[in-house]
């Protein structure tokens, strides 16, 4: 595991490649997009959430849409059936107990069906720009190739980036990390020659043994 002094370097070089700042957005659309996001990739997910938002622009629309009427606008994503049923249950209750608005709390965001921590934190840092660190598959496999962490699940990812890295970066490390895994340190052929942080990496350590 690195010192924290390696990790604020390594999350400053990031910085560097990836300067755009987050752009805090509707705490709703961020909640629907990311269980849209669940298993599907980036250009489905865009998709399919640009055609939910375009027929439906409101939480009361969605909540009285036909789950039909859903599974259509949506059916370019992995589970469309199930996210369907997910998203219309999810804007009901958020009508009936919260007023219609996305709770700003981890502990209730983890109430709503289908909502996870990685769901949860998204919301929370897209949506209400509070410090937390989503962890998805990027952010994980990131995390151990490089060395951060040793870890088995996201759960365990997230609850050991959160000792290590210091507040100030909780917020940007799911977009570094997700931005990073995705163009250059990749699942398969990582670029270690665009690498900027390859000198802290124990993936390339290894690979040099």
């Amino acid at each position: 595991m690195k010192n924290k002094k390696m990790i604020t370097i390594i999350l400053k070089k990031l910085k560097e490649l990836y300067p755009e700042k987050i752009k805090q957005r509707d705490p709703y659309k961020v909640l629907i997009e990311t269980i849209l996001s669940q298993r599907t990739k980036d250009e489905n997910t865009k998709k399919a959430s640009k055609k939910l938002f375009s027929k439906y622009d409101t939480i009361e629309k969605i909540a009285n849409a036909q789950e039909k009427d859903l599974e259509k606008l949506i059916k370019c994503v992995g589970f469309y059936r199930v996210k369907a049923k997910r998203i219309k249950k999810i804007s009901k209750i958020l009508i009936n107990k919260y007023d219609g608005k996305v709770p700003k709390n981890l502990k209730e965001l983890l109430k709503l069906p289908g909502v996870g921590r990685k769901t949860a934190n998204c919301v929370l840092v897209y949506g209400f720009n509070e410090d937390a660190i989503p962890v998805d598959t990027h952010v994980h496999r990131v995390a151990n190739r490089i060395g951060l962490v040793n870890t088995k699940t996201p759960e365990e990812t997230e609850k050991t980036l959160r000792k290590i890295i210091p507040r100030d970066y909780w917020k940007e490390v799911n977009k570094l990390f997700v931005e990073f895994g995705k163009n250059i340190c990749k699942p398969t052929n990582p670029k270690h020659e665009k690498c900027p942080i390859k000198k802290f990496c124990k993936y390339v350590e290894n690979l040099e043994v």
